[in-house]
């Protein structure tokens, strides 16, 4: 427990003024919680105050320091006593602080290197009456300022992301790095809900937030999928993210202050990893059709299993449709309503499985003017079609009015060509839980469309008779 000498002058009561009752037991109490290691000195240099964390850090108790006249003696050594007095003392005639460094000694004979921070204590006339001593090992205020100087780096400088999530998950401290990725300014970022700077993605974010609140970090980082609002629109971004549980260090127990949230944007390296494991699939399946289609006797049934294999994971439904009354020539551009199709091919209507040989009866397709299939053949080129962000009833009778599956949104079309001329057209059809058909798909259709080509065109020299149905 802390003590004081009673014939100091340390406290601020005027001379004639009554000590208030319990005002030792008060400044007691609050020195002994002090954090710091602190003691005090009268204007003669000696020790008036000393609290627990002095006698934690130096081993001296406040009965054994109080009323000593400096260090000299006991918590300094001989030879350094009179520097460490005068520097000590030099601060009841400074203004401000004093911050030295000293070497002082434990009761156990051991040295200890402590930061102290020294200022005058004034009387109420204004002239110094003592000073103050607050001193903590050199290594914790190194330690102290290292972790300020971490966080005052991570908020400014930092290469990532840095986000502080209060205890209600709304961003409580935002750096540089972080407020670039939301598209926002650092501070207006504060106290708003995620789902204000997230499109998507905040469902996930939110989760693994309270999880860590609940459970502590978890083991590694995650990768998340987020959308930003930019004035372009949406933004799909892909953050790879830790997490860290703040806790307070004052509270007895651990008190969630909230979370650390650090990530860094993996969208390009992710993408890029993507579409290369994509294309890795994609040729194989090639390759895999390819060898599929050289045992198949009749050209019309290689020509199915290469349009079987391009479906897995490419598309839903899939239709094939030659020209009626024989392939086209490259200098026969007649107008739509001249061109008829004929089903060749399609995949099964219900249940998913291989598709199946169609049209045995030549009847043409009933597409209207415009349709995107005669749209492809017109052009001798690839055409792709959207039902656009509409209602699911409308989007079914878009699909339906073009004699497609119901649940078709996203449709392309790709030209059969052979031999300088026209074959027919290969649709691929995706539902709405797919994406939109993109460029790179458009190559790959391209490519199995080749190939379907070369097929029915190898079927109908095996024939001998260009423009027949197929028996």
């Amino acid at each position: 427990m802390s003590a004081s000498r009673r014939s100091g002058t340390t406290d601020e009561l005027g001379p004639d003024e009554p000590a208030e009752p319990g005002g030792s037991d008060l400044l007691a109490a609050l020195l002994d919680g002090m954090d710091a290691a602190l003691c005090a000195f009268d204007v003669d240099g000696v020790v008036t105050h000393w609290n627990r964390e002095a006698e934690r850090i130096l081993g001296w108790t406040a009965a054994e320091a109080v009323g000593r006249h400096g260090f000299a003696g006991w918590a300094v050594r001989s030879a350094d006593a009179e520097e460490v007095q005068a520097r000590l003392m030099s601060a009841m005639h400074a203004p401000g602080r004093q911050v030295h460094e000293f070497a002082l000694v434990t009761k156990g004979g051991g040295r200890v290197l402590v930061r102290t921070q020294s200022a005058a204590v004034r009387g109420p006339d204004g002239k110094p009456a003592g000073l103050y001593c607050a001193f903590s090992e050199v290594h914790a205020q190194i330690d102290l300022e290292r972790s300020i100087a971490l966080s005052e780096a991570l908020f400014e400088d930092a290469a990532w992301g840095v986000v502080l999530v209060d205890a209600d998950l709304r961003p409580a401290v935002v750096n540089a790095y972080a407020a670039r990725a939301l598209g926002v300014g650092r501070t207006a970022a504060l106290g708003r809900p995620l789902g204000e700077l997230l499109a998507q993605g905040v469902e996930e974010l939110e989760a693994a937030l309270t999880h860590v609140l609940a459970e502590g970090a978890p083991p590694a980082p995650a990768e998340m999928w987020v959308a930003v609002r930019t004035p372009e629109g949406e933004e799909r971004r892909c953050w790879r993210s830790g997490f860290l549980r703040l806790a307070s260090p004052l509270a007895e127990e651990p008190v969630p202050l909230g979370v650390g949230w650090l990530f860094q944007d993996v969208t390009e390296a992710r993408q890029g990893q993507q579409e290369a494991s994509l294309l890795r699939f994609r040729s194989n399946q090639l390759h895999r059709a390819a060898r599929a289609a050289a045992e198949c006797e009749d050209p019309a049934e290689a020509a199915i299993v290469h349009l079987d294999y391009a479906l897995a994971g490419f598309a839903d439904h899939a239709l094939v449709d030659r020209v009626a009354g024989g392939p086209r020539a490259a200098d026969e551009g007649a107008p739509g309503p001249e061109v008829r199709l004929v089903r060749l091919a399609a995949t099964p209507a219900g249940a998913p499985g291989p598709s199946v040989l169609t049209g045995a009866a030549g009847l043409p397709v009933c597409y209207e003017e415009g349709h995107p299939a005669l749209q492809c053949v017109q052009r001798a080129g690839t055409v792709r079609a959207d039902a656009g962000p509409v209602p699911a009833e409308r989007a079914r009778e878009w699909a339906l009015e073009r004699q497609w599956p119901d649940d078709a949104v996203h449709a392309l079309c790709a030209v059969l060509r052979s031999r300088g001329r026209t074959l027919g057209v290969v649709t691929f059809l995706r539902a709405a839980g797919r994406n939109r058909f993109e460029r790179s798909d458009t190559a790959y259709a391209e490519d199995v469309a080749a190939r379907i080509a070369a097929a029915l065109d190898l079927a109908e020299a095996a024939r001998g008779r260009p423009g027949e149905q197929d028996r």
